[in-house]
């Protein structure tokens, strides 16, 4: 069943969104791009003459109560984004009233999934190492069924529409649906255009496709890259991972981050990309500084700013931008691409000074995209990046998923889309 077919009409539908938005000290929301992404379908049910009852999580509460990250903060925010009256349940586990009480043509926001440990799943206060732990995590997935059961007896039917939430199985992701049948469950029309993103850039690829992962760590992307191989024709690799690959061909890195027990990951990267005829870009040069102030992203007074080769950092310094050499080179990589995906910037893009490289990569997608190419940018960076060079606009699609999108093209399918189609989780 997809909502476009469902009819929402008299019926209450709970649905899982991703609300988990920037507040400032005041608790006023700073950017509601995630409440803009669920109003379709929102919208929606309540066009057809539904209900919906509103669920999320906020930060990382750790099963715990914490005013600062109540979801009532946001209550008239989502009101008045939403356009309808929005009451508020300030026990999501005790809302059966509420529920019942709810008109058809309004909404219920319910509070903070994560105050509850059975959202997730995981035992609080329990470390992993001791014995009890075990018994404790079985005790705990029954507790987490029943909490599901009991978010699913508020309503008729189910929508999963929290694509940044869809790689946990969490009694809101997943596990609730357990408690409908196939035809009152379904996924969110943001869901439906995440999953049609990524199938898109994996499944139906235009050639030539392009990959460009960048970020801090190979180790954090080794399952992404390993899988992009057997997929791409141009895989660019920048940010502080390649201080790594520098390294593993005995290259002079400076104080560049560095992981000295994955260098023969960066090699075998470069075995297997020879293998599978995929043309491996990474920087020559790069922007280097002997003073970044990481805490403020400012270059401290007097720090020096240079420009070097990749593998010839002198001491002292660290790599934190690509360099005018590698900029030109990723921006020749990406040239004439049918289908792009980006993870992850080139540099300390969230410094002004170190802005080039990244913003040399995003201004190359606009590019292509504008000549023909589905462009796919993924992950918090990336999409600040794109955001914060004014480019936002001219790139295909925007991912509003992090971990999941990685987890998509990693190969995974994802807890939460498995829930609503029957699919083996998993490879």
């Amino acid at each position: 069943m997809t909502i476009n077919e469902f009819n929402f009409a008299g019926k209450k539908a709970i649905v899982r969104v991703d609300f988990n938005v920037p507040l400032d000290e005041n608790g006023n929301i700073t950017d509601d791009t995630r409440i803009r992404g669920a109003l379709p379908t929102l919208k929606k049910i309540l066009a057809d003459g539904g209900a919906a009852i509103i669920m999320s999580h906020m930060g990382k509460p750790k099963g715990k109560v914490n005013p600062k990250l109540s979801l009532g903060q946001i209550r008239e925010a989502v009101e008045k984004t939403l356009g309808v009256p929005v009451a508020f349940a300030a026990d999501c586990a005790k809302a059966d009233a509420e529920a019942a009480a709810l008109p058809m043509g309004q909404a219920l926001l319910l509070e903070n999934l994560r105050y509850y440990p059975e959202e997730e799943g995981k035992p609080v206060g329990i470390d992993k190492e001791d014995p009890a732990y075990k018994d404790a995590k079985d005790k705990m997935k029954v507790a987490q069924k029943l909490f599901a059961k009991k978010l699913a007896s508020y309503a008729d039917c189910y929508v999963m529409d929290a694509f940044g939430t869809a790689h946990r199985k969490h009694a809101s992701t997943a596990v609730i649906a357990d408690f409908f049948d196939a035809d009152n469950k379904m996924l969110g029309l943001l869901m439906e255009k995440e999953v049609q993103a990524f199938d898109n850039v994996l499944n139906n690829i235009k050639r030539p496709f392009v990959a460009i992962m960048g970020g801090s760590k190979v180790s954090s992307k080794i399952g992404i890259i390993e899988n992009l191989l057997g997929k791409v024709d141009r895989l660019i690799l920048c940010g502080g991972m390649t201080y790594t690959f520098s390294k593993a061909h005995d290259g002079k890195i400076g104080n560049s981050i560095v992981e000295l027990d994955k260098l023969d990951v960066a090699l075998g990267v470069e075995k297997l990309a020879k293998e599978k005829g995929v043309e491996l870009v990474l920087g020559t040069d790069c922007t280097a500084t002997n003073g970044l102030d990481f805490g403020t992203m400012t270059v401290k007074e007097g720090a020096q700013i240079i420009t070097c080769p990749a593998n010839d950092v002198p001491e002292g310094f660290e790599g934190v931008d690509a360099g005018p050499e590698s900029q030109k080179a990723f921006a020749k990589a990406i040239e004439g691409a049918k289908t792009i995906l980006w993870n992850g910037p080139a540099g300390v893009f969230e410094c002004d000074s170190f802005t080039a490289g990244s913003r040399a990569i995003g201004e190359a997608i606009a590019k292509a995209t504008k000549e023909g190419a589905f462009s796919l940018i993924g992950g918090g960076d990336s999409v600040a990046c794109v955001n914060k060079f004014g480019l936002a606009d001219q790139v295909s699609y925007i991912s509003t998923g992090g971990g999941a999108l990685l987890e998509a093209i990693e190969g995974k399918t994802l807890p939460g889309v498995a829930a609503i189609k029957g699919e083996k989780e998993g490879k």
